[in-house]
This record gives structure tokens, sequence and C-alpha cells, in this order.
């Protein structure tokens, strides 16, 4: 299967004075994930940094004027591709080894996932085609190249944790069910909550390997509770807290039933 050449690999839109969002647009869906750029007054935030496929670093160059704090809001391969070339990678204590030794999906084609894993996206709304890229980043790219590269966590946070960019502040909110050690970085003086996978508006996985049903479900009840102005989430566009009631209503409709069988 040829693929294009690519004619640049992130896309960006300044979403207000503060925040960024990148995005990988020849990423298939699956694994494109939203990367957040947060201005602080003293550092800046990257929030989960793609899948890794070409540099993050150089094509944010413009933005990254301070320091910057990669964090993860969780490992899984299109959150983390990119932390490797950061120095300060902020991770959740139940994940901080699979961010130092990443395991997993580490192919860019679609048999990286096994067939049961194939047909749980499939019920969820995923089609996953033959590459997980519609395009190369640039001439000479190799599928068979791509590795998760290892990152080196440098602070272990976990519920409770304050991330302090100078002038903004976020708790740290644990969040598991899609993953562990899954977080949410929470803003309460500006109801703003930067969710991961926890809770975005498409497609939510609760039956991927390192998933837990039983945690998930805590995990949007506890969300359902927060007072949000707006979600930016791992996945899809931000939403308000009136779309979150939504989304997790339908979640637990679902879901309750089945904990309850």
């Amino acid at each position: 299967m040829g693929l294009r050449i690519a004619e640049r690999w992130f896309e960006m839109r300044r979403v207000d004075d503060a925040i960024t969002l990148l995005w990988e647009p020849h990423v298939v869906p699956l694994m494109r994930c939203n990367i957040w750029h947060v201005r602080g007054r003293d550092r800046d935030l990257l929030i989960d940094t793609g899948m890794g496929v070409a540099s993050l670093r150089e094509a944010a160059r413009s933005l990254l004027e301070k320091p910057v704090t990669a964090v993860a809001t969780h490992t899984h391969a299109d959150h983390i591709g990119g932390h490797f070339e950061f120095a300060d990678c902020l991770v959740h204590r139940a994940e901080a080894e699979r961010l130092s030794e990443p395991r997993g999906r580490g192919s860019l084609r679609r048999d990286a996932f096994a067939a049961d894993e194939l047909a749980m996206l499939r019920r969820a709304g995923y089609e996953v085609a033959e590459t997980l890229i519609t395009a190369l980043p640039h001439a000479g790219y190799a599928l068979e190249d791509y590795r998760i590269r290892p990152a080196r966590p440098t602070r272990i946070v976990e519920e409770g944790s304050i991330v302090d960019i100078g002038d903004r502040h976020f708790e740290v909110l644990h969040l598991p069910g899609h993953s562990p050690g899954s977080i949410g970085l929470w803003e309460a003086a500006t109801g703003t909550l930067f969710s991961g996978d926890a809770v975005y508006d498409g497609p939510l996985l609760d039956e991927l390997a390192t998933s837990n049903i039983r945690d998930y479900v805590a995990t949007m009840r506890r969300l359902r509770e927060l007072p949000v102005t707006v979600v930016h989430a791992g996945h899809d566009p931000s939403f308000g807290r009136d779309r979150l009631v939504q989304l997790v209503d339908r979640y637990l409709k679902c879901r309750d039933r089945r904990i309850a069988s």
C-alpha cells in the first residue's frame, strides 16, 4: 500500500491566549489524540504528545518559549509517542514504569491489534484500516521502523498532586478505568478539565487490556459531580458541562446494568 508524503505532520489551532491544540491529521481517528499546549508564567505544559511519528518539539517550537513539562494523562501509545523529546515528564505512579519501558502498540499496522481487540473496537464504532497512518512524514520513512521510545519520568504524581506553572495551578485527579493510572488536570478557578481518555466525545473504550469497568464507572460518577465549564479531552472536540452529563449518563446506563448482572 503506497502512502503519500505529508506536507506537514502536525496541525495546530489557538483555543485562547494560553491554550493551543495540536493534532496529527494523518493518524487514523482511533489513534489521533489531542495534544494540549498550556502556556504558564513560569513554565508550559504539553498534555500528551501523540504517536511520535514525527518530532513534536520541532513542530511546536514557536510555542515552546519556556521550560516545558510533558504530561502523560496515561501511557497508551497514541499519548506518549513524543515524550522522549522532553526532559521533564509527568505521569501517575501506576504507569511510570510503562513510560520508561513502553510495551504494547509498537506498530503502525493493523496487525498490531489482536483479533479480539479488533472485534471490540468495531463494536465500539471504530474501523481500523490496514495502516494507522494515512501518509508518511517524509520520503524514505519505513513503517517497520516505528517504535514507542522510552521517556524518563521526572515527576510521579498521585491524586491531589498540584501542577504549578506560575499563574495557573492544576490539581491531579486520578481517573482510573480506561487505564490504571489515567489522570486529569483540574483547574477549579476556571472550571477547566483536561480529561485525557477518562471521558471524551466519542466511543469510550473500557475493554482494553489495561481497562477496568468498575473503576471506569466510579470515575464517571465522580466526573458527573465536577463543576466543569469546559472539558479538553484526549480525543474529539472540547465540550461543556451539559455534554459531560450526557456522556456520563449514557455510559452509566449501559455499564451499570452490566455490573449488576
